[in-house]
């Protein structure tokens, strides 16, 4: 029998697991969120939730991985649980393939737009065209509305994928993380330092900084809960998966505070760069929203800056590998199970799970184009698969494992997994089981209701 993978090294290991959570929730969703929620009032409950809620919950996922030593079902079936706690299980890989079917399709948006910067393209002057806001608002529905030009990029990442994941744990995923990583957190502190000296920036960090604390109302509670699960993979079968390969001497609480914390710094620091960047030129409101602001506003800004073409490879390279590392996260969850559960080879497992995408990732990519006219709810395939799979599964998964590590997994479970079965001490067992048994579930759940309300 082969060995189960693990991560080689510790740094690898955080490294890996950073890029699970790191994505375009923190890139384009994170800024959104806090403009049309009150700006600093919002970042303030945003770290608080991340704190006080979304580390207990990432322990719980750890602690189930690493003690099942499997996939999101497998975990839950080695521990002893029954039938209806592996459907958890298969509801997490349910909701990361809805969610990787879609990812791609963005991921591939940002492949483009990385060459049309390089190749200078995106600032190519359209006939008819005076404002910048015009240009670049024809550019992305003329490119988003196509049909081949999408297609491509996405079956370009969806086999750059399938790559990484044929390679294997360490050699695939925990190296190219040790590279894209670091990457990822140059780029951002070059950002952030040219954004800040910015003329005007000061406005935009007022508003990212400084709380208005009469701008805190329920939905800003309920929105900040909400983009901290998402912004840390919570629920997606993510954590659970990475956690099967953590080795057995890995500090979980260590681990998560150290993955929850630099995951918090790259949201942070993107708020850093867009809020003074938009400020500095006039840019608010609408242009803060989702693909405009990735696609519309911040081409505008750079070509407002000296040096047009090098920031936008810079912030286009800085998204695609945050959409990179997200997509190969989402993907492993998928292949791991497919691996366990039917007991194929790694190579048959990654093609079973990535080829369908092909057709799955073009019905998404089409539904933007040429099948926008086809709706089902009034929602687009895209849409569609985004609702159900973030509004409703992630939710509901992370209530039942919860409810499972805190009232119904073997006894002492959390506790062995936090101190590494009593070689350690650990004083957030107490803490984090309360927070597990009577708070997150509840707080979740509000999530959930709040979406149908």
């Amino acid at each position: 029998m082969a060995k189960k993978a693990e991560f080689a090294s510790k740094v690898g290991l955080i490294a890996a697991t950073v890029g699970s959570a790191v994505g375009l929730g923190n890139v384009w969703r994170f800024p959104a969120e806090t403009q049309a929620h009150g700006g600093a009032a919002f970042l303030l409950i945003y770290v608080l939730c991340v704190l006080l809620l979304g580390i207990p919950v990432m322990v719980a996922e750890f602690a189930l991985g690493r003690a099942g030593h499997s996939d999101s079902v497998g975990s839950f079936k080695n521990l002893g649980a029954g039938k209806a706690w592996w459907a958890v299980g298969g509801l997490a890989i349910a909701a990361s393939y809805m969610i990787l079917c879609f990812y791609m399709v963005v991921a591939g948006w940002t492949f483009e737009y990385l060459w049309q910067s390089v190749t200078g393209a995106l600032y190519t002057p359209v006939e008819g065209i005076d404002s910048l806001d015009g240009l670049f608002t024809a550019k992305m529905q003329t490119f988003i509305g196509s049909t081949w030009n999408p297609l491509i990029n996405t079956f370009a990442v969806i086999c750059l994928n399938l790559v990484v994941l044929m390679i294997g744990v360490q050699k695939g995923i925990e190296r190219l993380s040790n590279i894209l990583m670091p990457l990822l957190f140059i780029i951002l502190v070059i950002f952030a330092v040219e954004s800040m000296s910015l003329p005007g920036a000061a406005q935009g960090l007022a508003f990212f900084l400084r709380p208005d604390f009469s701008a805190i109302t329920p939905a800003t509670v309920i929105n900040a809960l909400g983009q901290a699960f998402f912004s840390l993979s919570l629920g997606m079968g993510i954590l659970v998966t990475y956690a099967s390969y953590f080795p057995k001497d890995t500090k979980l609480t260590r681990t998560a505070l150290t993955v929850s914390l630099l995951d918090l710094l790259v949201a942070v620091m993107m708020g850093l760069i867009i809020f003074p960047a938009v400020t500095s030129f006039g840019l608010q409101g609408d242009s803060l929203e989702g693909a405009t602001l990735v696609f519309v506003t911040l081409p505008e800004v750079f070509a407002n800056m000296a040096g047009t073409q090098f920031w936008s490879i810079l912030f286009f390279l800085l998204l695609f590998v945050a959409a990179l590392t997200s997509t190969i996260s989402i993907a492993e969850v998928s292949v791991a199970f497919i691996s366990n559960r039917f007991h194929v080879n790694r190579i048959k497992a990654c093609l079973i799970v990535l080829l369908p995408l092909f057709i799955f990732s073009s019905l998404c990519s089409l539904s933007q184009g040429e099948l926008a006219g086809f709706r089902i709810a009034g929602l687009t395939i895209f849409d569609l698969l985004d609702n159900i799979a973030t509004n409703i599964c992630l939710p509901v998964v992370s209530i039942f494992i919860c409810i499972y590590v805190g009232w119904f997994a073997p006894k002492r479970l959390l506790y062995n997994e936090v101190t590494n079965h009593n070689s350690m001490r650990s004083r957030l067992h107490g803490p984090v089981l309360f927070i597990l048994r009577f708070i997150a579930p509840v707080l979740i759940a509000a999530i959930l209701l709040s979406r149908f309300l």
